[in-house]
């Protein structure tokens, strides 16, 4: 190498390296639980029995000081818990909104099984049981990646008690099987071992934030990344890997049409999301989560649904670009 390039690129190197290091050493161990972590509002654990084991299902029930009588609730992606929705709980309390957010098992600070028949099914009556437990018969629901694949599922299984639905980039909206070859749960196993602080960043950067990296996206990065270094991450990945299986062979695009709830979609166009791209044939890869185009074939399929487009915003709009989601959000579950 030219000596006149030699500095520059050592101090390139040493920054580089030094960011990786700070990063690192800010992260802290989390356990299988999120023992130590505090949420924003206070958390509740209801004992639920499910497949011959008990289990603990962690959620916040936040009530506001004016209550205008109705209940929205959040449902978390698979790379989140319920934490991440703190902003956009506060603007609903303000506006007179009960609002839960619970974590599903294997999840969050939820039980983390060894064994269990994950399906969105069973997810749906684990969260209507405690809405039931609450005593909120009426109640809107709003589903993010993962959680609007339970969402909608919840929109069909329980048509008398959600209000109304909303999808904010949820993933599902396509049939990942038509794409992409089976992966068995050893396989997805084997792939969640391997997670780490910089995998789970790249990740993000690629698919949520369009390479720009804000310092506040740190927070939930870490939630994820903390796991990685704690002795506990077998089970959170084996999990993780339950989750996936459930996602890939349990579609929810056919339950589309069967919704009978008011529908809004909020979706950001520039998102790319789609399980099990990396194993899908190299000419089929492009053709996967396709946001600009997913969004309007389903509104096409959802009766009595408003689409809102969030051009080049990516997976996750209410991180991402907050005002430009809460507006829309505020509008459809205010009228």
């Amino acid at each position: 190498m030219n000596p006149k390039k030699i500095l520059p690129f050592l101090f390139s190197v040493f920054f580089i390296m030094s960011g990786k290091a700070q990063n690192l050493s800010r992260l802290e161990p989390l356990d299988a639980e999120l023992s130590t972590v505090t949420y924003p509002f206070p958390v509740t654990f209801k004992n639920i029995k499910n497949q011959g084991q008990d289990l603990k299902m962690a959620y916040m029930n936040v009530k506001p000081k004016k209550p205008n009588g109705k209940t929205i609730l959040l449902l978390h992606g698979k790379n989140f818990n319920g934490y991440y929705f703190e902003q956009t709980a506060k603007v609903l309390l303000k506006e007179g909104f009960q609002v839960v957010m619970p974590d599903q098992i294997g999840f969050g600070k939820s039980s983390k099984p060894k064994q269990y028949q994950f399906s969105f099914h069973q997810l749906a009556e684990n969260t209507k049981s405690i809405m039931d437990d609450l005593g909120i018969d009426k109640f809107m629901v709003l589903g993010h990646s993962m959680g609007g694949m339970l969402a909608s599922r919840m929109a069909v299984m329980y048509p008398e008690n959600v209000e109304k639905l909303i999808l904010e980039n949820p993933i599902g909206l396509e049939d990942y099987k038509r794409f992409s070859p089976y992966q068995n749960i050893d396989k997805l196993y084997a792939s969640e071992l391997k997670n780490t602080f910089d995998s789970y960043k790249n990740y993000q950067l690629k698919f949520y934030y369009d390479g720009k990296w804000k310092q506040e996206y740190n927070q939930w990065l870490n939630l994820l990344a903390g796991w990685t270094i704690h002795k506990d991450y077998p089970i959170i990945a084996w999990n993780a890997a339950l989750t996936t299986d459930m996602i890939y062979t349990q579609p929810v695009i056919y339950d589309f049409e069967k919704i009978t709830a008011p529908t809004l979609l909020i979706i950001g166009t520039r998102d790319r999301t789609a399980i099990g791209k990396g194993f899908a044939p190299q000419e089929l890869q492009p053709l996967m989560g396709l946001y600009q185009n997913l969004g309007k074939e389903t509104q096409k399929k959802i009766k009595n649904s408003k689409l809102v487009e969030l051009d080049n915003v990516g997976h996750s709009p209410h991180i991402e670009v907050f005002d430009r989601f809460i507006s829309p959000l505020l509008e459809f579950v205010k009228n």
